[in-house]
């Protein structure tokens, strides 16, 4: 096993990054074959991919952030507004802020 592996460092340094998921499959199909021949088990099946777990929004630092940005910047944009058009101005820039976070926390949970 260790002539496999280095065989694979040498191919992959003579081949270059382009063909380094190849040559790793290859070697984990021998690993794989061998262990199975040791054991005595048939093919190992395909690992299923780990999924982050769902609604834990400690795992999104970026929708804290954006929100952070948002409040502060909707101080001075409440200011601009209300002293050039009014409160009607005021609610349309908050209820901009509110879409940006609001799209955010959509298209976070639809990606899943």
């Amino acid at each position: 096993m260790r002539k496999d592996l280095r065989a694979a460092v040498a191919a992959r340094q003579d081949l270059g990054a382009e063909y380094e998921p190849e040559i790793i499959d290859g070697f984990l199909d021998k690993l794989d074959a061998r262990a199975a021949a040791r054991y005595g088990q048939g093919p190992l099946p395909e690992p299923a991919a780990p999924r982050p777990p769902a609604g834990k929004p400690d795992n999104d630092p970026g929708g804290l952030a954006l929100a952070i940005v948002s409040v502060v910047a909707g101080i001075p944009i409440t200011a601009i507004a209300a002293n050039m058009e009014g409160t009607i101005a005021v609610i349309i820039c908050w209820g901009g802020l509110v879409g940006v976070n609001l799209a955010r926390a959509v298209a976070r949970f639809t990606t899943r």
